[in-house]
């Protein structure tokens, strides 16, 4: 990937600063997936992994919301048509998304507003840190179309985000989480005007992008992996990892400003 000239057909792309923005934009439908739209968005999720010019991700949706999740007449309609292989197969697809959000080194930052519901609120949930407004509405409503709360990977990382009994309400109820609940709850980080939104998003991800972005992987990779092993073995890793931290020329050039009373400057090798 070249996110120079990278042309996505169901999204929006933008490039600058190693900040990546990806918009949803089907802001007439408040921007619900497709099937072509989430394998595009998961094949490029996988290959920012190789886009080292892109530093961090930041996730948006056109026109004051984020997204509606999976579009009802283009996936909910047709899915009740297909055989158990193809739902397989589909279920599959949409998982992937979530890995390759996860397994992509950059940090994301969703930007959340309006609308932020099913396939959506994975999307933001999948995210690293989720920025929203105050009109924020997330709902994780798979029951209401009856299925399971055990989409995309929700019962294994939304109790991690905001607690096993929060998120089983969530899950089993279909219920709205309101934007202030999301804030103290720990599902957004913070909440800040819409007109502010991007702006603060992007703030945030240049940030990021101006810091050690080869350690910034490296934290990502742990947070995720960490996951399942006991804490002696988690100690482990993360002495392997920091020593292999230590080694890179950021770490030093960290140092030497330190020394020097000078702010860092930061190149990710």
């Amino acid at each position: 990937m070249n996110p120079e000239t990278f042309q996505p057909e169901h999204f929006l792309w933008d490039f600058a600063d190693g900040v990546a923005t990806i918009t949803l934009n089907r802001p007439e439908r408040k921007n619900p997936l497709t099937f072509e739209s989430y394998a595009e968005l998961r094949d490029t999720f996988r290959a920012l992994t190789y886009a080292q010019a892109v530093k961090v991700v930041v996730v948006a949706g056109a026109g004051g919301n984020f997204s509606s999740g999976g579009d009802v007449h283009e996936i909910i309609g047709p899915l009740t048509e297909k055989p158990m292989p193809q739902l397989l197969e589909f279920t599959r697809m949409t998982g992937d998304l979530v890995k390759a959000m996860r397994g992509c080194p950059q940090p994301i930052v969703a930007a959340l507003d309006g609308v932020c519901v099913g396939a959506g609120a994975i999307m933001a949930m999948a995210s690293d840190m989720r920025l929203a407004t105050p009109e924020t509405k997330t709902a994780f409503l798979f029951t209401r179309v009856g299925l399971a709360g055990c989409d995309m990977g929700a019962c294994a990382i939304l109790p991690r985000i905001i607690g096993q009994g929060r998120a089983s309400e969530l899950l089993y109820t279909g219920r709205v989480m309101s934007a202030e609940e999301g804030e103290r709850w720990g599902f957004h980080n913070r909440l800040v005007d819409a007109g502010d939104l991007l702006d603060e998003a992007r703030k945030l991800a240049r940030s990021l992008a101006a810091g050690p972005t080869f350690a910034h992987g490296i934290t990502k990779t742990q947070l995720a992996h960490e996951w399942n092993v006991g804490i002696d073995t988690a100690i482990e890793m993360e002495a392997q990892a920091q020593a292999i931290c230590m080694a890179t020329k950021d770490f030093h050039r960290a140092f030497e400003a330190f020394a020097a009373k000078e702010k860092p400057v930061f190149e990710g090798d």
